[in-house]
């Protein structure tokens, strides 16, 4: 799935919308105390209060939520794995009554539970539903709807959520003007900030992926790569931290830990230059082949195949290993570069980093950032000095 995907779904999650129809909702109570289930309930979600339809509306659109590979993680699933999450959730997704399909919920839940131990109770929801989304109409003269012909996509989504222990207050009653100790009893579903979740199966444009699944992390950069493999049986997955890290220490390895401002701006402009060709079509991914072309598109010689590789199988041990462009570079026009220096740091944009220079003056080394007008700083402009030769040198 890509952004486009994923937000076109994200936004059908609202009351009343006649292309996301949910035939059933299945909650699922597990206690902190033995990981056990203490209760579950399943209904049709249209016998829902108004209420509760949009407050589990907004903790799905909350789940889906957030950028792919930071957040967001399609994953493909293992083969031949034992008990396969696949199979279950996909014949959960055929079921054509309500107790198979809680059955097959059921044996996630299970999995989910073999080995965790959660801080508190959590609830755990299950919902099966179907996404329309019309086709696009012929002509604009055309009398026939944009609705009448629409591509179905059945889905699972799974939300899972923590609580709240019950709040202790001390209230004052006005009518008997005295004191008065309130304790709630019934812990709170906390369903504004979803722990964890899964959409399956993808869908790319009109087609249904049941090889590959979503999954939601609940923090940014921070993938429960437990949860992924055992409970999902998803592949390992990397975060956009993590390939950019990967491509630092690649580069840093090629080129002996030595590069110029300049070429390291080629390098992001190329990379860029990447991704607004692909932009209509799926994000692209930089092998070894590709490094050492921008490499050398961004003026730096004396890169080898064999070097390139050899960079691959000793940071990522895999020289045949994927870098996505749009984790390397996010957002060309607004990500900030960081330059580090022991008296101040100072971000700038990728393609403003060919107006830094780092020069040698007087045995000193100096940072110099070309401008094209004044320099203000809390409001002085700064007047312009000589940068000459020292006195009796």
């Amino acid at each position: 799935m890509n952004k486009k995907d994923i937000a076109q779904i994200r936004k059908q999650f609202k009351i009343d919308n006649d292309l996301l129809q949910i035939s059933n909702i299945f909650n699922v109570y597990i206690m902190k105390e033995t990981s056990e289930i203490y209760h579950h309930q399943s209904q049709p979600f249209e016998m829902l209060d108004q209420d509760q339809q949009e407050l589990f509306m907004n903790n799905f659109k909350k789940l889906l939520a957030g950028h792919l590979d930071e957040k967001l993680f399609e994953l493909k699933f293992q083969r031949d794995a034992e008990n396969s999450s696949q199979l279950i959730l996909h014949q959960g997704l055929l079921s054509q009554d309500v107790d198979g399909w809680k059955e097959q919920m059921l044996q996630i839940v299970e999995k989910m539970l073999a080995n965790r131990q959660y801080e508190m109770d959590i609830v755990i929801t299950f919902i099966r539903g179907e996404y329309l989304k019309p086709t696009k109409r012929r002509s604009e003269e055309s009398e026939e709807s944009d609705r009448d012909t629409v591509y179905s996509h059945p889905f699972i989504l799974c939300s899972i959520n923590n609580t709240q222990e019950p709040k202790k207050e001390l209230l004052f009653d006005y009518v008997e003007r005295e004191f008065k100790y309130s304790f709630v009893v019934d812990p709170i579903i906390n369903l504004t900030t979803p722990i964890a979740g899964f959409l399956f199966p993808c869908f790319t444009d009109h087609a249904a992926d049941v090889n590959h699944i979503l999954y939601s992390a609940g923090k940014v950069h921070e993938p429960d790569h437990q949860f992924i493999e055992e409970v999902l049986n998803g592949e390992e997955t990397m975060t956009a931290k993590d390939d950019k890290i990967v491509f630092e220490e690649i580069i840093k390895d090629v080129t002996g830990d030595q590069l110029n401002t300049s070429t390291l701006s080629n390098v992001y402009e190329e990379i860029n230059l990447m991704i607004q060709e692909n932009e209509e079509e799926e994000q692209p991914k930089l092998d070894s082949t590709d490094v050492q072309r921008v490499l050398k598109m961004s003026g730096l010689e004396d890169i080898s195949t064999e070097k390139v590789e050899s960079a691959f199988k000793k940071i990522i041990d895999d020289d045949k290993y994927e870098l996505k462009a749009s984790s390397i570079l996010p957002k060309f026009t607004s990500k900030s570069i960081k330059i580090q220096t022991k008296i101040a740091n100072i971000s700038i944009s990728p393609q403003d980093l060919r107006y830094v220079k780092q020069v040698n003056l007087n045995n000193k080394r100096y940072l110099m950032i070309e401008v094209e007008e004044d320099t203000v700083i809390e409001g002085f402009t700064m007047i312009p000095e000589a940068f000459g030769v020292e006195s009796g040198e």
